[in-house]
């Protein structure tokens, strides 16, 4: 049985693909895939029936490639194709180690900056005694602050950024507008990271697949930035980590040491404008036909 791709469809017209990603599903097919079309509206809105409507039944085993699902919804995807004899070739335990960060933080403990977090599934944001009792590991100096998967760095002193742990009051006031701006798109709750400085020139994004790095490209926010990192200390981690197709961004410090400054799912990470992903979908169509054990 030939590799399976599960793209979503144009929210416009479930026939045909998202404009996104209609490029990957001709790279896709190229590379030897089959697509099929998921609804992704109706995954997020919990109705699994409809969002996969238009996947035949024993059409698996799929790769997801898409718009960003909560780690709940995913592992519901997952049980709605078991339910049409398909199946994932990323389960859901995987996807959630990889998409969020205290799934894979551990593993690459040595290689990015420290963090704490505190899981908060309704979005109130902790008061100023929990945050300082939260960020204490982390010591007086600059934080960054996120959700368990983005951060606002587009409003960087507004909701991002952290000049000092130390003041306890701006502290408050970034988190504070951090989960105002998240809102209902909070993603498991707060993180916040031991700021690190980076050189200009961008962060790589390397796309893994079964252990090995089979692309790098750009970061989506900086596609004309295109460093060449060092992945000799990440590959074990990413082996470590077990997960079959991942991601990892890095940046050059200012004391010329690689860090990774964020690990993803494939499957939801971003290609930037300009970028040929036939590498990518090449091995993944030839690793699709190892199956997960069920």
């Amino acid at each position: 049985m030939s590799t399976g791709y599960l793209f979503c469809c144009d929210p416009l017209g479930a026939r045909r693909p998202d404009p996104v990603f209609a490029e990957e599903v001709a790279v896709a097919r190229r590379a030897g895939g089959e697509a099929a079309l998921l609804d992704h509206d109706a995954l997020l809105a919990g109705d699994t029936e409809a969002a996969l409507a238009r996947v035949a039944r024993g059409s698996g085993p799929y790769w997801y490639r898409g718009w960003m699902i909560p780690v709940s919804r995913y592992e519901e995807l997952a049980r709605g194709l078991w339910a049409r004899d398909c199946e994932l070739l990323t389960p859901a335990s995987d996807f959630g180690r990889a998409h969020e960060l205290p799934g894979w933080y551990d593993v690459f403990a040595e290689l990015t900056p420290r963090s704490v977090w505190r899981a908060i599934p309704y979005g109130e944001p902790p008061s100023a005694p929990e945050l300082a009792a939260l960020t204490a590991p982390l010591g007086p100096g600059p934080a960054v602050v996120k959700d368990f998967v983005k951060s606002r760095k587009h409003e960087w002193d507004e909701a991002c950024f952290v000049p000092a742990l130390a003041d306890a009051q701006k502290v408050s006031v970034v988190v504070r507008r951090f989960f105002e701006l998240q809102g209902d798109s909070l993603a498991g709750g707060l993180v916040v990271r031991e700021y690190e400085p980076f050189v200009p020139g961008g962060e790589a994004r390397v796309w893994w697949v079964d252990g090995e790095p089979v692309l790098t490209t750009a970061h989506p926010d900086s596609p004309a930035e295109l460093p060449a990192p060092d992945v000799t200390a990440v590959r074990p981690a990413v082996r470590a980590l077990g997960c079959r197709w991942v991601t990892t961004d890095l940046a050059l410090r200012e004391d010329g040491v690689w860090r990774v400054v964020e690990v993803g799912d494939g499957q939801v990470s971003g290609l930037p404008a300009g970028a040929d992903p036939y590498a990518l979908y090449d091995a993944l169509t030839r690793a699709g036909s190892h199956l997960p054990s069920r």
